[in-house]
């Protein structure tokens, strides 16, 4: 059972502009829906252009205060954003377990705890945003330095996969360098974002700074990423729906970060710890019910392994426990709807004309929107269930002869966020991790992320990097600044354009 009551805490509306929560003024409503009960949460007005505007003019507004302010006064104010997440992380982990239907021991143990070690790494890193340092480039006669800035306001637009953590990953590295921001969370999970920002309120980061506003498609999303006062955007979801953000973000010339879909592979060479990789397979096929774009999708088997590998992912797979997701027992929760879940179904249905469903393949018959853990073996590369994101709680297992062929066949699909290479040859994991195109290659393991470190894709799955320092790189903009050293020298160079006039 939980405590959190959505309907008290958001009884002032679902948009959260310049410091306070307001209703939504778009004319539609949306209900927000338990996906482990299917009952109605809360209904709530969406957002619509007006909502939108208002939020870019709080951001705008607050933008010359917080961009002036000290990286030491950024910092501070962000440690105190760090402390009251801390104070609410019980509540945050209820509600994100609440609207995502994921159990409580993630949202307990990797979501909140990841979202407040990523707000303490950004608290620190804003007194870092050093430029180049000075010189002279040209024999002396003027000095150069670089400055980095920040760029002002931001739109950004978060999946409902992670919302708690999305919308730290979109707000940290903007704020700390400086700039202001309106994020869209998705429509089906803004809880955990609006409490973000309540947050960082509350630990006094000026209002205007985080703004949250929640609704759909062209009257939210599409309306931020076209607002001629947003500079930049940064998107997380879909490849498809990237391209659509990436054609409407390039009508006004803004600067664009995308992390997009994934399918990442799971490589098993023959020399790999069988049951660290079995293991390493349903906990990474798994996470999050499967809704995970770095998630292990496909597992390549070097042939020796083959059998006995998809023989322990089907009897590990048979003893995951799902289940209400507020049961410190339960391993997998629902998926967030019933509409994903049919599509995942729809996926796996098809594959039993081309592929062997091992274990799985069914819904539960049960109010929630569950489906059991599935393992697919025998499907050929260039299968849907190969090829396309089905994210739900689905491995597809293939075989392969030679290292080549493994890393070939890893590479063999048009994304590139995440992959895995399981060996105990120091040689075979050096070329594993330099020859698969992705943004994120782990060896004996599969899932871990860390704030210091960088996230995101090769090809279709995006470009731009989320956490860790290098994601300043998306939220600044580098100016060159040039000195005349000596008057004699601005003459001179006068003297060689316009002559002796």
């Amino acid at each position: 059972m939980h405590t959190f009551q959505a309907r008290d805490r958001f009884a002032d509306g679902a948009q959260y502009i310049a410091g306070r929560l307001t209703q939504g003024t778009s004319g539609r409503t949306h209900a927000v829906v338990d996906p482990a009960t299917g009952d109605e949460v809360l209904t709530y007005e969406l957002a619509g252009p007006k909502d939108v505007d208002a939020a870019v003019a709080a951001a705008a507004s607050a933008y010359d205060g917080w961009s002036a302010a000290s990286p030491g006064e950024r910092s501070d104010a962000m440690h105190r954003f760090a402390a009251e997440l801390s104070a609410r992380a019980e509540d945050l982990a209820q509600a994100e377990s609440l609207q995502c239907g994921k159990p409580i021991k993630l949202s307990r143990e990797f979501d909140v705890p990841g979202t407040i070690d990523n707000t303490a790494f950004f608290a620190g890193a804003a007194r870092h945003l050093a430029g180049q340092s000075a010189g002279e480039y040209d024999g002396g006669d003027h000095t150069s330095y670089v400055r980095r800035e920040p760029i002002g306001v931001v739109g950004s637009i978060a999946p409902w996969n992670y919302p708690l953590q999305m919308a730290a990953w979109k707000v940290l590295p903007a704020i700390a360098a400086g700039n202001t921001i309106v994020l869209k969370p998705s429509e089906l999970t803004p809880f955990t974002s609006l409490m973000f920002a309540q947050a960082a309120t509350a630990a006094g980061i000026p209002d205007g700074v985080v703004n949250i506003v929640t609704g759909a498609g062209q009257d939210a999303g599409e309306h931020l990423v076209g607002h001629p006062d947003v500079v930049m955007t940064s998107f997380t979801g879909s490849t498809g729906v990237g391209k659509r953000v990436a054609e409407i973000a390039t009508a006004t010339v803004k600067r664009l970060h995308l992390e997009l879909g994934g399918k990442a592979p799971f490589v098993v060479f023959d020399d790999a710890d069988l049951e660290a990789a079995v293991h390493g397979a349903v906990a990474g096929a798994l996470i999050n019910s499967g809704q995970d774009c770095t998630a292990a999708t496909r597992a390549y088997v070097q042939r020796p392994l083959y059998d006995a590998f998809v023989a322990g992912v089907a009897d590990l797979m048979a003893t995951v426990r799902l289940g209400d997701p507020f049961d410190p027992a339960t391993d997998l929760g629902p998926l967030i709807s019933h509409t994903h879940r049919d599509r995942v179904a729809a996926f796996v249905d098809r594959a039993r004309s081309y592929a062997r469903v091992v274990t799985g393949g069914e819904a539960l018959d049960h109010p929630g929107a569950y489906y059991r853990p599935t393992l697919i073996a025998d499907a050929a590369q260039d299968s849907e269930a190969v090829q396309a994101e089905i994210f739900g709680p689905v491995l597809v297992v293939l075989p392969f002869d030679s290292d080549a062929d493994g890393i070939r066949l890893a590479n063999d699909t048009p994304y590139g966020l995440a992959a895995s290479a399981w060996t105990r040859d120091v040689f075979r994991a050096n070329r594993a991790t330099r020859e698969i195109k992705a943004g994120c290659v782990w060896v004996n393991d599969h899932i871990p992320i860390l704030s210091e470190m960088p996230h995101g894709g090769y090809k279709a799955s995006g470009y731009g990097k989320d956490m860790s320092a290098y994601s300043f790189e998306e939220y600044t903009q580098i100016k060159h600044v040039m000195f005349d050293n000596t008057a004699v020298a601005r003459k001179d160079w006068h003297r060689t354009i316009f002559g002796d006039r």
